[in-house]
C-alpha cells in the first residue's frame, strides 16, 4: 500500500513539474521588436501624441529602393502597420486631425516621401490599405542622415508650435511636422 501511495505521489509531482516547466517558457524576441515613442511638450507633461511601431534592422541590406520599394505604400515599420494616437487635435499640413487613433503609412521616394494618415486601424502591413480612408497626406523631403541607423527609429522632437516626428533608417530620415491647434 505504501509503495502505491509513493508511486502515485511521484507521478503527481512529475506531472506538475512538467506543467510548470512548460508554463514558464517564453517565445524568442521578435526580429523586429515593437517600440513606442511619445510626444511631450515638457519632460513630465502629459503626452500629446504616441506612435507604436515595429523596428526592422538593416542587417547589411539595401533598404530604400530594394527592401522597401520606392513609390509604394509602406507600413513604415514591420509587422502591424504603424499606429499613431493623437491625444489632442492637431494640424498636419492644411488638414485638421481630431484626437484619436490612426495608421501612419508612407510612400518613400528618392527625394521626397508622402506621409499618409489613415483612419483604418488595427491592420497588418499594407494588405488592407484603402486610399479612400486617408484623412491627411503631406510630402516631406528625404534627408541624408549624418550616420547610418541600423534599426528603424522614431522620435518626437518637441517644439512650441507642435511635435515633429522624425523617422530614420539606414542613411535616410524624414521629419513630419504636427502643429498644435
Amino acid at each position: 500500500m505504501k509503495k502505491n501511495i509513493t508511486g502515485v505521489l511521484c507521478f503527481i509531482c512529475l506531472l506538475f513539474s512538467t506543467v510548470t516547466l512548460q508554463a514558464q517558457s517564453f517565445p524568442k524576441m521578435d526580429t523586429s521588436p515593437m517600440d513606442l515613442v511619445l510626444a511631450r511638450p515638457e519632460r513630465n507633461a502629459q503626452p500629446t501624441a504616441r506612435v507604436i511601431y515595429s523596428r526592422p534592422s538593416k542587417k547589411g541590406r539595401t533598404i530604400f529602393g530594394e527592401l522597401v520599394p520606392y513609390d509604394e505604400v509602406w507600413r513604415t515599420g514591420a509587422n502591424e502597420a504603424t499606429e499613431l494616437t493623437l491625444y489632442q487635435p492637431m494640424k498636419l499640413g492644411n488638414t485638421r486631425l481630431e484626437a484619436g487613433n490612426y495608421t501612419l503609412y508612407t510612400i518613400p521616394g528618392k527625394e521626397h516621401w508622402t506621409v499618409i494618415i489613415n483612419s483604418d486601424t488595427n491592420v497588418w502591413g499594407t494588405y488592407s490599405y484603402k486610399k479612400e480612408k486617408d484623412v491627411a497626406r503631406i510630402i516631406v523631403p528625404a534627408k541624408e542622415a549624418a550616420a547610418t541607423t541600423e534599426s528603424l527609429s522614431m522620435v518626437f522632437r518637441p517644439d512650441s508650435s507642435g511635435p515633429t516626428l522624425m523617422i530614420g533608417w539606414d542613411n535616410v530620415y524624414i521629419e513630419i511636422p504636427f502643429k498644435n491647434l
